[in-house]
């Protein structure tokens, strides 16, 4: 059993690793040589102020009145700059954001595994192909552009990181401490002969990174006054700061100015997903070799409504895609288009010759194509059976040659003509760079069909009455020959080592599963057996089960349709007539269940009072736990003394205190008085015991059941902000009548006999010839987990979506930015509800090896569900056959989840790894 279990844990990780060779693989690739116009640019130097979390919307509506809350920002866009929308694209993280800013490609998303802090892969960007570039701001932000840059031109500012504490009194000082900063830079660059010299050379860039809006947008929401007031502060800043600029180079006219978002902001105060709030945001372009506003008249081609709510509809608007936003600022100050840019210059932004705006486009043309032709030799080099992109690109490679000479002549023409070769090139990116996805995802679905094939047929070897001996090694060679096949592919393709575990993997577990042939035509042969229509409804029910599965990852509210029908199982099944209020328990369990996945999985505002309200529900629930506990088994006087100690001193105080905190904390930061320390203290105490706690409970299954459920539930209060706070308390008492309904159903089958919860300990040996076959109850029980399973997954929000968790839920721990902790306390509040089912299954396994009518799971180490728990893994493995990138990531997060989850119920149940061992206390 060990040995099976490593097995498929490692089976497992390695087609969840592969997930980043399939679709987070770099995009980038090197070598090419900087293009760039030998024209001179209309621009010596270029401002780039970037106000992180603004949304356009914040800052183009105008107030009741008709006044702006940005009036220099909106008289720029008036009079002397083009305006327009950056399009974002997700994730829409700060990171990711400010390299399509300033480096015109769309992140690395293999960049997340650093919190977008650190770089991955070296990029180019304009700040390294600038002579001098200064950078004041985030810590977060500058630090990744300096070390990506060549020599040591790159100059930064920051703050210390401890500064970006959601709980301040006033974020805005982050936006006042650069401006400061800016301030007197250039005052000290006028008595500074050294550095003045270097401001007055060309190609330099100034950049300002304003956090504040940010942080107050996360700590007070996007339509706070805090918000809204940060965003007339960095308008009052920006145009102080080029008064400074123009001052300081004497107005000579030779400085363009950019001014936008990296990402926009929910209502929620979140960011990260594709909502039109996060990736809209403002951009303003004036200065030196921009054009100034363009007054129009007729319709302009958006329909999004946008015009006509901010009072725009007569200037000329001008979307872009962020990544554009790159080469328009290399273009205005005349240096290179950073290699790896995908961004296409915005043509309507600049003023000057259509002689510099074609050769603009035409360098820029030349620099996407430099990396298509780049990928494409890499992938001809390594490639046995190489196929091209589609013919009409390779007709387009002639044309740069044909452009170089009729250059002056006929540049609108050749403007259309290399928007065409970039359109092109870019596709031919896209193609070169998923070129090996199919052929990785056919051997991972492989390996997952041959995996699950190979679990169930060892179940059925194990659990039925099938030929057990297998057939001979007839499929030795094949497998032998399959494997030489595949390694010389791989070989004369030179690829990564990677590749080689990928497509290999699956011939070991094919050649177990071509092993018990035999078994596979015994269970054919006695397939006749069966009923036709039998055959048939099981098989409709099962479709149904599975479908129903899959579509709930696409649609919440199937949940709750599928709670609804589980809801009904007692009065199809018959036991409504022989426990009537257990099954109306699970029948109420299940409805109020099913109101979960109906709620919004975003735009929750905080209600503590419900967090209030589902730590009272906690303690309700353990009260009538422990009365009806009583109630069937009253205890001995020792075991009774030390239940209620610990449960009733120890774990319901713990919640009530845990219930009052959020609250108490909550209340300290709106009132703008910080994270209360002993809040703090009381949160991490929490935390770090509720794994621990349970351990030194009775080994007694209500008991340490009870002990799992109030310290986890604990932590789960100090992770919650509204409603979600009562989804563990109405789950746990689902899974405590699941319980409870399942024993009833083993009654029904014939079983005699019967333990209360509270007599069964799940420490003692389970004799293993009491095992039983495989039974239908099996696959429904298998069925009910994975349901309950998903159902504790997508109850209170969607992991796909990184918007789905609002920030505020970890301030109880901590309110200063750290993507690593705050992730990790968040993905511990979404694992909290899968212990609670994990434990729950546990339990039905070993009160039924108490009953003698389950599949014993303790063979080997205790109560370790592992062996049936690989038969409902890969049952959920199939499910993501046919997903989206994005569920294809979850499901494959979710087996690794459930594996390891599998060990940490095993942990939590288990008596040989209880730190401080009881006496046992035997009842008659």
């Amino acid at each position: 059993m060990i040995t099976f279990f490593l097995v498929g844990l490692t089976v497992h990780v390695v087609f969840f690793l592969s997930i980043f060779d399939i679709y987070f693989t770099s995009p980038l690739v090197h070598g090419m040589t900087p293009q760039a116009t030998s024209l001179a640019p209309p621009a010596s130097r270029l401002v780039l102020v970037v106000a992180d979390g603004l949304r356009a919307d914040s800052l183009f509506t105008l107030l009741p009145n008709g006044s702006s809350r940005a009036p220099y920002l909106r008289s720029v866009l008036e009079e002397k700059g083009t305006w327009g929308v950056s399009h974002t694209r997700v994730p829409t993280e700060s990171r990711p954001g400010h390299v399509a800013l300033i480096a015109g490609f769309y992140e690395d998303v293999s960049a997340v595994a650093k919190g977008w802090k650190e770089n991955p892969v070296e990029f180019d960007s304009v700040f390294n192909e600038s002579r001098h570039t200064w950078s004041w701001g985030s810590p977060d932000i500058l630090p990744m552009f300096a070390k990506g840059a060549s020599g040591d031109h790159v100059y930064t500012y920051t703050y210390p990181a401890q500064e970006e504490d959601f709980a301040s009194t006033d974020a805005s000082r982050l936006d006042s401490w650069v401006f400061s900063q800016v301030k007197s830079f250039f005052q000290l660059a006028k008595s500074n002969s050294s550095l003045r010299a270097s401001l007055l050379e060309d190609k330099n860039v100034f950049f300002l990174h304003l956090l504040g809006i940010d942080t107050n947008g996360h700590a007070h929401r996007p339509m706070s006054q805090e918000y809204l007031d940060n965003i007339g502060l960095v308008d009052t800043g920006v145009a102080e700061l080029v008064s400074i600029v123009e001052d300081f180079f004497d107005y000579d006219g030779r400085t363009a100015y950019v001014f936008t978002s990296d990402h926009g902001m929910t209502n929620w105060g979140s960011h990260g997903a594709g909502h039109p709030s996060e990736t809209l945001t403002p951009l303003i372009v004036w200065g030196a070799g921009v054009h100034n506003a363009q007054r129009v008249t007729e319709p302009q081609p958006y329909n999004d409504g946008y015009l006509q709510d901010w009072n725009l509809e007569h200037l000329r608007r001008v979307d872009v895609g962020q990544a554009d936003i790159a080469p328009l600022m290399a273009s205005l100050i005349g240096v290179p288009i950073p290699v790896n840019s995908v961004g296409v210059l915005p043509l309507p932004y600049l003023n000057n010759t259509d002689l510099f705006k074609a050769e603009n486009m035409y360098t820029n043309a030349i620099q996407v194509l430099e990396q298509f032709k780049m990928k494409m030799t890499q992938k001809k080099e390594t490639t046995l059976s190489f196929r091209s992109f589609f013919a009409a690109l390779h007709s387009l490679l002639k044309l740069p040659f044909y452009l170089l000479n009729a250059l002056p002549f006929i540049s609108p023409y050749q403007i259309s003509l290399c928007q065409s070769l970039i359109s092109y090139s870019l596709e031919g990116l896209v193609y070169y760079h998923t070129y090996d996805r199919f052929f990785l995802g056919c051997s991972v679905v492989l390996g997952f069909v041959g995996w699950t094939s190979y679990v169930v047929l060892v179940i059925l070897k194990t659990h039925a009455s099938l030929n057990r001996h297998p057939s001979l090694l007839k499929q030795v060679r094949l497998c032998m020959c399959v494997t030489v096949v595949i390694t010389v592919f791989l070989l004369i393709q030179r690829s990564p080592v990677t590749y080689y575990i990928y497509c290999l993997l699956p011939v070991p577990i094919w050649y177990s599963v071509l092993k018990e042939s035999g078994m596979v035509t015994d269970l054919i042969h006695s397939a006749p057996s069966l009923p036709l229509w039998k055959c048939f409804v099981y098989f409709v029910l099962v479709a149904f089960g599975i479908e129903l599965l899959v579509v709930s990852f696409f649609h919440r509210a199937m949940l709750t349709v599928g709670l609804a029908i589980l809801s009904i199982w007692p009065f199809m099944s018959g036991l409504f007539g022989k426990a009537k209020f257990r099954s109306l328990s699970w029948f109420l369990g299940c409805l109020f269940l099913a109101l979960f996945p109906l709620m919004p999985v975003v735009g929750r505002e905080p209600n503590i009072h419900l967090v209030t309200c589902a730590g009272l529900l906690t303690l309700f629930t353990s009260v009538c736990y422990l009365w009806s506990s009583r109630q069937r088994t009253p205890l001995h006087l020792s075991d009774r003394q030390q239940f209620v100690t610990q449960v009733t001193t120890v774990h319901m105080f713990h919640v009530a205190v845990c219930a009052y905190v959020p609250s108490l904390t909550h209340s300290s930061l709106q009132q703008k008085q910080g994270l209360p320390l002993l809040n703090q203290i009381i949160s991490w105490i929490t935390l770090g015991s509720s794994m621990l706690v349970p351990l030194l409970s009775s080994t007694r299954i209500f008991h340490r059941l009870l002990s799992i459920f109030l310290s986890l539930t604990a932590t789960y209060l100090l992770l919650s902000t509204g409603s979600e706070a009562l989804f563990p308390p109405v789950l746990s008492w689902l899974m405590f009548v699941w319980i409870n309904i399942e024993q009833e159903a083993m009654l029904a089958q014939g079983v005699s006999g019967r333990q209360e919860l509270s007599t069964i300990d799940f420490s003692a040996n389970i004799d293993i010839a009491k095992i039983r076959q495989l039974k239908l109850d099996d696959i429904r029980r298998s069925y009910f987990f994975v349901f309950f399973i998903i159902t504790a997954f997508f109850g209170t929000g969607n992991i796909a979506s990184i918007n789905s968790f609002d920030p505020a839920s970890v301030y109880c721990f901590l309110t200063v930015f750290n993507p690593f902790i705050m992730g990790g306390l968040m993905m511990w509040k979404v694992i909290i509800p899968f212990i609670i089912v994990m434990c729950t299954f546990e339990t039905i396994q070993v009160t039924g090896c108490e009953l003698q009518t389950i599949i014993n799971f303790n063979s080997i180490s205790h109560s370790s569900p592992q062996h049936f728990f690989f038969l409902v893994q890969d049952y959920g493995s199939w499910l993501d056959i046919g997903t989206s990138i994005s569920h294809y990531v979850i499901v494959m997060s979710m087996t690794i989840f459930l594996m390891l989850l599998s060990v940490v119920t095993h942990i939590l149940t288990s008596q040989r790894l209880i730190l401080w061992r009881r006496p046992k206390l035997h009842f008659p």
